[in-house]
């Protein structure tokens, strides 16, 4: 069996090349349950959600072929100076602000209205995504690292989720008291500061801290980790591209990010909000809740008019959950192409490690909740949508993994 209790599946030391044969059989099932899938959606909602579950699955694989991970980088920053991952994302936000600019300020697209991620700043996001913060260091993933790794068959998301959908509960309880401490109104840079003066300050911040991270690295080391060295996803030792790299791993840094920026353009142009993750969470714990006889639809959060009607309606009616399903298959689709399941068998996980990544788990639903959202929703989709709340909550989580880092080894993992 395999020991987790030192593995962490996004650390950038994993970022090695797969040699191992593609499962065949198991990228058949998954074609398969794409199409299913997909003529499902068309004949019981629409094409509208077919197309966000396919867009999913490309998220799904860019995030296991690139292993991308938001956990991993605030790790590496804070415990090692190492600020690849942060410099990574900084430069995926330059390029989903380009992308979301011109249908932000259009405000259509296909006949609907577009919009943004933009919440307001206060003690709720400060709080929520500390606790974000903490609970992801101490499941070893964060909301899209959950999905990815159960898709790849990692049993460790698959807890982490279930800690999720309990916190998600949780919070939602709760959302109407931390509604009520004290915040700014939601602030948004384009709306401030119009299109250029928006994308100006933006522009200003991701550079400030792009060049504190460089900086940082290169005053440890004397030198960086390159992340511009190759645009293309990958160089053969001949130094030649080699085209099967795309279909087994593993991408560069900046080929994940571009596509993960255009995954989430896609979903805002397609549903008409950006990409989301934790909303999911809350919605498939409160349904479970109903079935057990608790009046779920009686509680404030529940009886705001979106949240209403997810609730009456079945779970596929849900963007949100039709895109974790997708990106846990498109994951699930891109391990088999790299041959990850190869000589897969059922993992040894501690005991304590099941504490951490169930409790993990919870403490990001339920900051996911009282903060407007996840390292997707409410940090990749907040600052895409040019709003500060997503600064706040990328500040705040940053000094929640750093609490999350001392913890980790009382649960058997390393720092």
């Amino acid at each position: 069996m395999v020991d987790f209790t030192h593995v962490a599946l996004d650390e950038p030391t994993a970022r090695v090349g797969q040699t191992a044969p593609s499962n065949r059989g198991l990228v058949v099932v998954s074609g398969v349950i794409f199409f299913a899938g997909s003529l499902l959606l068309w004949q019981t909602e629409s094409l509208t959600q077919v197309g966000l579950f396919l867009v999913a699955g490309m998220l799904g694989a860019a995030l296991y072929f690139a292993r991308y991970g938001f956990t991993s980088s605030f790790r590496n920053f804070l415990r090692d100076q190492r600020g690849i991952g942060i410099r990574a994302q900084m430069v995926m936000f330059l390029m989903a602000n380009l992308l979301f600019l011109p249908l932000m300020t259009h405000g259509q697209a296909f006949g609907h209205t577009v919009g943004g991620y933009v919440f307001p700043v206060g003690i709720s996001v400060a709080v929520g995504s500390f606790l974000f913060g903490i609970g992801m260091q101490l499941a070893d993933g964060c909301a899209s690292g959950t999905l990815y790794h159960t898709g790849g068959g990692d049993l460790r998301g698959v807890a982490a989720i279930a800690g999720f959908v309990v916190g998600s509960v949780a919070g939602s309880v709760n959302f109407p008291w931390w509604m009520a401490t004290p915040h700014f109104s939601p602030i948004s840079f384009v709306a401030s500061f119009g299109a250029v003066g928006g994308f100006m300050v933006e522009g200003l911040l991701l550079a400030i801290v792009f060049l504190l991270a460089w900086r940082l690295e290169q005053r440890r080391y004397g030198h960086v980790e390159p992340l511009f060295s190759a645009l293309a996803l990958h160089r053969n030792h001949a130094g030649r591209f080699d085209p099967h790299i795309l279909f087994k791993g593993p991408w560069s840094w900046i080929g994940g990010g571009l596509v993960l920026a255009v995954g989430n353009w896609l979903v805002l142009l397609l549903s008409g909000k950006p990409w989301g993750v934790t909303f999911a969470f809350a919605l498939w714990g409160a349904k479970i809740a109903q079935a057990l006889g608790i009046p779920v639809a009686h509680w404030t959060y529940w009886q705001v008019p979106a949240n209403a009607m997810a609730l009456r309606h079945g779970i596929l009616h849900d963007a949100t959950t039709v895109l974790d399903i997708g990106v846990i298959l498109g994951a699930f689709l891109a391990a088999s192409l790299a041959g990850g399941f190869s000589n897969w068998k059922l993992p040894r996980i501690p005991g304590r490690m099941w504490v951490a990544l169930i409790g993990g788990g919870a403490l990001m639903g339920y900051g996911a909740r009282i903060a407007f959202g996840c390292n997707i929703g409410a940090y990749f989709s907040g600052i895409a949508s040019f709003s500060l709340h997503g600064w706040e909550w990328f500040l705040f989580a940053l000094m929640g993994s750093w609490v999350g880092l001392l913890c980790r080894p009382a649960f058997g993992f390393r720092r």
